[in-house]
């Protein structure tokens, strides 16, 4: 009874943190809940938990603005990739042992979090997009698929498009809903996505929701370059965290 009320006791403190970063920053939920639940559970529990609380609140955020249709026809090419290297390399998240795939995941934390906190904000050109989307949708469909997290090298791309703020954002929620949709498909396709997981993934829902409601108002009242910077570095403690429980 302890384990189990610990259990459930986890998977809310999770997703409502997870919750809140996202609220605040936009993006994250996946990569904190991720990195949280990796020190407990297998990547595979933990990925196939992520799957309707992530859908929820990236398919909100991807309608919630007005150009949906003029994203969906500029980054197709690119999600088309993301679904196809995503849906190969999730038996990587199934098959490699458990510690690998827990290094894999707090490497790419890492990795995220040292580039966004000390890399400059690149601009591609429009006339690369059309062979470097694709290149990096695939490369983060494989990220995806080893670790769960899609952030690298997806996230700093999108960022480096020059898009409006509210057309960022709506951008990441496509990304993100997408490389969702892909990676649960992986797993149910490799036999590793059950009911059950099904069931703790809608429970995970209402403590999302609670915290982005929450993260929108501390948004409100905190700088957003304070809040990022204590973001980013929180994620990657977190990634060396995974990288040393993995190696000791």
């Amino acid at each position: 009874m302890n384990e189990t009320n610990y259990f459930y006791g986890l998977l809310v403190g999770v997703f409502l943190l997870a919750g809140v970063v996202k609220g605040v920053t936009g993006m994250g939920l996946p990569t904190v809940a991720m990195g949280l639940l990796g020190g407990a559970l297998s990547p595979v529990a933990a990925a196939s938990m992520l799957f309707i609380p992530t859908f929820v609140t990236n398919a909100w955020q991807l309608l919630s603005g007005p150009s949906v249709g003029r994203i969906v026809r500029r980054l197709w090419p690119m999600m088309l990739a993301v679904v196809i290297a995503t849906l190969g390399a999730a038996a990587l998240l199934v098959r490699v042992d458990r510690d690998v795939s827990r290094a894999a995941l707090g490497v790419a934390l890492v990795v995220y979090a040292g580039y966004a906190l000390l890399a400059p904000v690149l601009r591609v050109p429009a006339r690369r997009e059309r062979w470097l989307g694709p290149l990096v949708g695939a490369m983060s469909g494989v990220v995806t698929g080893a670790t769960g997290v899609f952030v690298m090298p997806a996230v700093p791309y999108l960022q480096s498009l020059g898009l409006q703020r509210d057309e960022l954002v709506q951008a990441l929620g496509l990304a993100f809903t997408v490389s969702t949709i892909s990676l649960t498909t992986g797993l149910v396709l490799h036999g590793a996505f059950g009911v059950q997981q099904l069931g703790l993934s809608a429970l995970a829902v209402v403590p999302s929701l609670a915290g982005m409601w929450l993260g929108q108002v501390i948004r409100q009242r905190i700088s957003a370059r304070v809040f990022r910077a204590c973001f980013l570095g929180f994620l990657l403690l977190l990634g060396l965290e995974l990288v040393l429980r993995s190696w000791w």
